[in-house]
């Protein structure tokens, strides 16, 4: 049974952090202050603690720039646990953007929204994520193109790897740093996560905000593996469809190494 006291504690706190920090937000966007970059990590920090989620990092982040993250997606949840640990900027399909909450949130963060049905619309929406690139911020890639269920690598985009290409300098030793990061939620209350809670690791299309919500309140405290992968160095010429099956590949065997548990921590 849910801890309705915890969950009304949560909201409480949440809001009253939130009502704090947002103004403060909406000024460093306005101004286009360094701040606007840090303030949604120490959010989503807090967001996580409220949640009783734990992330356990192996790996290090990629110091070069230009970079771009290539992450598994499994849920909203990956989005509190990426920007927990970088000042990152993530692309999102422009649904996103009128989604309740999540949709005010993410343009506070300044996210970029794509409309990928909208070829007219492709090249303006590269530039934006090349020039942001350029600009030294981290842009996080999901290139699955759509959630999964958090146990399994759906097929890499490559076409989605065109921000990569179009971010190049101009030199010709010009390079794209492309990181994969693997997102794996394995554990419940300190026990390996089996097949009873693994609907709560991805979030089910059928599934609403709030029940899913719910579900990972009631079931406690998470733990979720983030591996930092070797990154892919992208030069001029180099092939989208080589770059996206080298992340693939990673992606795969760092999530199945924590799912099946040979990963140390």
């Amino acid at each position: 049974m849910i801890n309705w006291l915890r969950v009304g504690f949560f909201l409480l706190v949440l809001l009253v952090v939130s009502g704090l920090m947002i103004p403060v937000q909406l000024l460093a966007l306005r101004f286009d202050w360094p701040l606007r970059r840090r303030l949604p990590r120490y959010w989503h920090r807090l967001a996580l603690w409220f949640l009783g989620i734990r992330v356990h990092v192996h790996g290090t982040l990629e110091t070069n720039r230009p970079l771009m993250i290539a992450a598994n997606h499994a849920s909203w949840k990956d989005i509190l646990v990426l920007g927990s640990l970088a000042d990152v900027a993530f692309i999102a399909k422009t649904e996103v953007a009128s989604w309740p909450v999540f949709g005010f949130l993410a343009r506070l963060q300044k996210t970029i929204f794509v409309v990928r049905e909208e070829k007219r619309r492709t090249g303006e929406q590269v530039n934006e994520i090349a020039a942001r690139m350029a600009d030294g911020e981290i842009v996080v890639l999901f290139p699955e193109g759509t959630t999964s269920d958090g146990n399994r690598i759906l097929g890499i985009k490559s076409s989605l790897f065109g921000a990569a290409a179009a971010a190049l300098p101009n030199d010709e030793d010009g390079v794209v740093h492309v990181q994969p990061v693997a997102i794996a939620y394995t554990r419940v209350q300190g026990m390996p996560m089996g097949r009873y809670y693994r609907p709560i690791a991805g979030w089910p299309g059928d599934t609403g905000l709030m029940e899913h919500l719910i579900g990972v309140l009631r079931a406690g405290a998470l733990d979720v593996d983030v591996t930092f992968g070797e990154t892919v160095e992208f030069k001029k010429g180099d092939s989208r469809k080589a770059l996206a099956i080298r992340t693939e590949e990673q992606l795969r065997a760092m999530l199945l190494a924590h799912l099946r548990g040979r990963h140390r921590r």
